[in-house]
């Protein structure tokens, strides 16, 4: 197995997307530890940089990601999480966090 390349803070960014339409839904951090949780449970676990914890995306919200797939990028250093997402992905309520055009903010 390809070893990964996490960051000198022992991160890696993670990408996540809708497997049925590859919608970007949003990026987070994982460490080791968020990637044994994510793939022993299914469910997607972060580091939360903000916060200095893990935490599941959902455990608030209800809104859980049913991780369907882990890719790894050339490098090493980079995750895809394909995912069925039980709601938005947004703190906002948007889908995505990605809902914004940089034209339309400037």
């Amino acid at each position: 197995m390809t070893a990964l390349k996490f960051d000198e803070k022992g991160l890696l960014p993670a990408v996540v997307q809708d497997i049925r339409d590859g919608e970007v839904l949003m990026v987070a951090w994982m460490n080791a530890e968020a990637l044994q949780l994510t793939r022993s449970t299914g469910r997607a676990h972060f580091w939360s940089r903000s916060r200095g914890r893990l935490w599941c995306k959902g455990e608030t919200s209800g809104n859980f990601m049913q991780v369907q797939e882990i890719r790894l990028d050339c490098d090493a250093d980079t995750l895809l999480l394909r995912v069925l997402p039980a709601g938005p992905a947004c703190h906002t309520g948007e889908r995505s966090c990605f809902y914004r055009s940089l034209e339309e903010e400037c």
